[in-house]
């Protein structure tokens, strides 16, 4: 695998850790919308992450990962439409979403180690 791929992967799965480290292991939505610059700090990783997907769509489109599309759709959406944002659906992805995308990706790294 190319070294471009690996750093995708890499980077995708830095910015899960830190979005789990920011919130912590008691998840709360209501310290999360209390906290300003947590929902900015969440919001910025998810833009790595919706980048470094796009990327990898472009160099390896064969990649499997579930929800790359939804994932690249969420980036544009928090990029171009910050005025827009849902947090209420922030949450949702970071509750159902990051967990599944986080298995995924971690196999990934494990079969290119």
């Amino acid at each position: 695998m190319e070294i471009e791929i690996k750093k995708y992967l890499y980077d995708i799965q830095q910015s899960i850790l830190s979005i789990e480290n920011y919130l912590g292991e008691n998840l709360d939505f209501n310290v999360y919308m209390s906290n300003q610059m947590l929902r900015r700090a969440v919001e910025r990783e998810f833009e790595i992450i919706g980048e470094a997907m796009n990327r990898l769509e472009k160099n390896a489109p064969n990649i499997n990962i579930s929800a790359k599309k939804q994932i690249i759709g969420m980036r544009n959406r928090v990029i171009h439409g910050y005025d827009k944002i849902d947090d209420g659906i922030i949450w949702g992805v970071v509750v159902r979403h990051l967990p599944v995308l986080k298995r995924e990706i971690e196999q990934m790294i494990k079969e290119i180690k």
